[in-house]
C-alpha cells in the first residue's frame, strides 16, 4: 500500500506555513518544537520532496513547498466538510458556519441574521467575524470561513458571488448646511469639504465611484476608521459624508443635527453580496444562508421614498 501524509502532519505544515516560525507553530499546535521538525521532515521524506530550505537559524518555503501547502489546506478543509456533514447527518444548515463580514455592513445586518438562523436553523452553529474585505476574502480562499457577506464589486478571483440588494448612498450634512450648494455638481463643491472612511474600507471607493467624484482635492485629508466617527466629523460642522441607506435605517444620524438626502449624481449606489468557495460541499446551505440574508438586507436597504 502506498505511503501518504497523515491529517496531522498536514496540519502541521500549515501551522507552520501560518506562523513561519518553528516555536510558534509548536505552541498553536500544542506540541514540542522537536516533535514539530520531526513531522515535517516526516513529510518530506513521505513525499519525497524538499518542501524547506534550511539554514542554521531560518527557513523558506520552497516553490514546491508552496504549492503543497495550497493543496494541503484543501484537503483539510475537505475533511472539516466530511466531518461536519457526518456529524449533521448530511443536513443543511446544521453544525458551524463561519460568516464573514465587512465593518460597513456588519453592524447594520448581522443580529437580523442571528435572530433569523436561531428561529429557522437551531441546528447552526453560526460563527461570525468582522473584518476588512482582504482579510475576509483571505480567510474564505484559505478555508478559514465559509462564506462573506461584502460590498461589490471588489476582486474575488475565482471564488462564487452573488449580489443580492443595492445599497443607496445618501448625502449626510448639518441641518444648517441645506442651503450651501452640496445639491448641485459634486466638482464644485468647496475642497477637502467631503469626509470619507480609511481606504482599506471599500466603503469609500464605492461611494467615490458611484457619486463621480473625480476631484481628489473635494476629499478631506482625515480619513475616518467608523461610520461614528464620520457622523461626529459632519455634526461639528466640519465637512459632508455619504452613507449607505443602511446605516442610515439603522440610526447612526440619531441624536444628531444631521440631514441626509440623495446624492446629486441621482443613482448612487453599492452592491452588496456574498462570496463563497465554487469547491466547497456547502453549496445547499450557502443557498440557504443566501435567501436568509437576502431577506434582511430588503429591510435594511429599503429607501425611506
Amino acid at each position: 500500500m502506498k505511503r501518504l501524509p497523515s491529517i496531522k502532519q498536514l496540519q502541521y505544515l500549515l501551522a507552520l506555513h501560518e506562523h513561519q516560525h518553528f516555536g510558534r507553530a509548536a505552541d498553536a499546535c500544542y506540541i514540542g518544537q522537536s516533535t514539530l521538525s520531526a513531522a515535517i521532515a516526516n513529510l518530506e521524506e513521505t513525499m519525497d520532496a524538499q518542501l524547506l530550505e534550511r539554514d542554521h537559524k531560518t527557513f523558506i518555503f520552497t516553490p514546491l513547498g508552496e504549492d503543497v501547502v495550497r493543496q494541503a489546506r484543501h484537503i483539510i478543509e475537505q475533511c472539516e466538510e466530511l466531518t461536519d456533514f457526518a456529524k449533521s447527518q448530511g443536513k443543511p444548515m446544521t453544525g458551524p458556519f463561519r460568516l464573514g463580514c465587512i465593518p460597513t455592513i456588519a453592524p447594520f445586518v448581522l443580529g437580523d441574521v442571528m435572530t433569523l438562523c436561531r428561529e429557522r436553523y437551531p441546528d447552526l452553529q453560526l460563527l461570525l467575524r468582522e473584518d476588512t474585505s482582504d482579510n475576509s476574502l483571505h480567510a474564505l480562499g484559505e478555508g478559514r470561513l465559509d462564506m462573506v457577506l461584502l460590498a461589490l464589486p471588489y476582486e474575488t478571483g475565482a471564488l462564487h458571488t452573488e449580489i443580492l440588494a443595492q445599497d443607496q448612498f445618501n448625502l449626510v450634512l448639518h441641518r444648517d448646511w441645506q442651503d450651501r450648494g452640496f445639491n448641485q455638481d459634486i466638482n464644485q463643491w468647496p475642497d477637502e469639504s467631503i469626509f470619507l472612511l480609511e481606504r482599506e474600507h471599500c466603503l469609500s471607493g464605492h461611494a467615490v465611484k458611484a457619486c463621480e467624484l473625480e476631484d481628489s482635492r473635494k476629499v478631506n485629508p482625515f480619513f475616518a476608521t467608523s461610520l461614528h466617527t464620520l457622523t461626529q466629523m459632519v455634526n461639528n460642522k466640519l465637512g459632508v459624508t455619504f452613507m449607505p441607506q443602511m446605516a442610515i435605517n439603522s440610526g447612526v444620524l440619531e441624536g444628531t443635527e444631521l440631514i441626509s438626502q440623495p446624492a446629486a449624481t441621482g443613482n448612487a449606489y453599492r452592491d452588496i453580496g456574498v462570496a463563497w468557495r465554487p469547491t466547497s460541499s456547502k453549496a445547499r446551505s450557502y443557498q440557504l444562508m443566501t435567501a436568509l440574508i437576502a431577506e434582511v438586507l430588503q429591510k435594511r436597504c429599503r429607501g425611506n421614498g
